[in-house]
């Protein structure tokens, strides 16, 4: 889901999309949003831009090994894009019609921090564009780009490192809620076009630059190759929230037997679940029965067993979980408990992103990230 989902903060949209226009407009009222309605979606027509809906984004996630002495680690690399209220047609070559915001983190246990960097653009300027034909985002240097249908690569320079990467999806799209449209909340417009693509063999290597420079000692930034799973969420909306929704916690799964899990939850601001939504695939891309609960909905519970505060934010984060489906019990467990990202200068706020574990009955089943929004601030999209 996540990604899924964009929580632009007002301030940040208005800082841009006020901006003094070179050439005088007629005002207009707002734009309208196209709601998600069912369609078949087409590839590789729908890896690219849908920049008549209001936010998107094309989001991955990793677990990686650095080797046999060395811990593992956690990346993060998601491109957004978000429409604003600016018409098609304003003549301004400067109107921020359309805006890009890119996402890199490393999270290394032994740094005890998550290593995070950020950029936002307008589309327009050179080296800021997005494709509609396929996945090929570009802003400020970093790129994001899908080729042949199934190779993934990507490059960024941050602050403190330097990274590339190539992934290969070794299978088609795998298709969210029905037939790639996911409900988010009751009412039919609350709902996103979203496919996620699994078990992707990833290389990545890294350099430190800048502040990373140190070379010796704790502070260290670790530099050199390393490999695993990743996972690629792709997902465009008009609409997410429902009336006093503040927020949602999301996983994403690879399973040791092969298969995947996707879960989420939709919170209000008693941090009671408005909508969750529960998918198990096996290791054929077969969907799994989840034990359903009268409401029809998946029988599941989420029960916090771990909170970090944020000194940053002050955002009390459930880093840790023991989820209920049905007869099963599952416990989610951080990589490390800090990996908090601070997006004021990009998409606005902060939110929870990291790497996690998936245990039953006390044995690892699976390696994969958790999403924690809305507990610093409500999102507002």
């Amino acid at each position: 889901m996540r990604r899924r989902f964009l929580w632009q903060s007002a301030a940040v949209l208005s800082a841009v999309a006020t901006a003094p226009m070179v050439h005088a407009v007629t005002p207009t009222a707002r734009l309208p949003f196209p709601d998600v309605t069912p369609r078949r979606l087409v590839f590789p027509r729908d890896h690219g831009a849908h920049p008549e809906f209001r936010t998107e984004w094309w989001y991955l996630t990793a677990w990686l090994q650095r080797g046999p002495n060395t811990p593992p680690m956690g990346f993060q690399y998601t491109f957004f894009r978000s429409r604003t209220h600016h018409a098609e047609d304003n003549p301004s070559r400067f109107s921020p019609r359309q805006l890009l915001f890119a996402h890199a983190a490393l999270a290394l246990p032994e740094q005890g921090r998550l290593l995070h960097d950020d950029r936002v653009a307008r589309v327009g300027p050179a080296g800021v564009a997005f494709s509609r034909e396929t996945t090929d985002l570009r802003l400020d240097g970093w790129r994001f780009v899908l080729e042949d249908g199934n190779r993934y690569s990507g490059s960024a320079r941050t602050k403190e490192f330097t990274l590339s990467f190539t992934a290969q999806a070794p299978s088609p799209p795998l298709l969210r809620g029905q037939g790639g449209v996911s409900a988010k909340g009751p009412a039919p417009h609350l709902a996103s076009y979203y496919y996620s693509r699994t078990h992707l063999p990833l290389v990545l290597t890294c350099q430190p630059t800048g502040a990373g420079r140190e070379t010796s000692g704790p502070s260290a930034l670790w530099a050199g190759r390393a490999e695993g799973l990743a996972w690629i969420d792709h997902e465009w909306s008009s609409s997410l929230l429902a009336t006093g929704a503040v927020g949602w916690d999301w996983i994403g799964i690879h399973l040791l037997d092969g298969g995947s899990l996707m879960a989420f939850r939709i919170r209000s601001r008693d941090q009671q679940p408005v909508w969750q939504v529960w998918e198990m695939h096996d290791a054929q891309g077969r969907l799994q029965p989840v034990a359903r609960s009268p409401g029809g909905g998946p029988a599941v519970g989420w029960q916090p067993t771990q909170i970090w505060e944020s000194a940053r934010s002050g955002g009390r984060y459930p880093v840790a979980f023991a989820i209920t489906l049905g007869h099963r019990r599952f416990e989610i467990a951080p990589l490390m408990v800090d990996q908090e990202v601070d997006a004021r200068a990009s998409t606005g706020g902060f939110y929870w992103e990291g790497a996690v574990t998936l245990l039953e009955s006390g044995t690892l089943i699976g390696r994969g990230y958790l999403e924690l929004t809305g507990y610093a601030q409500p999102l507002q999209l």
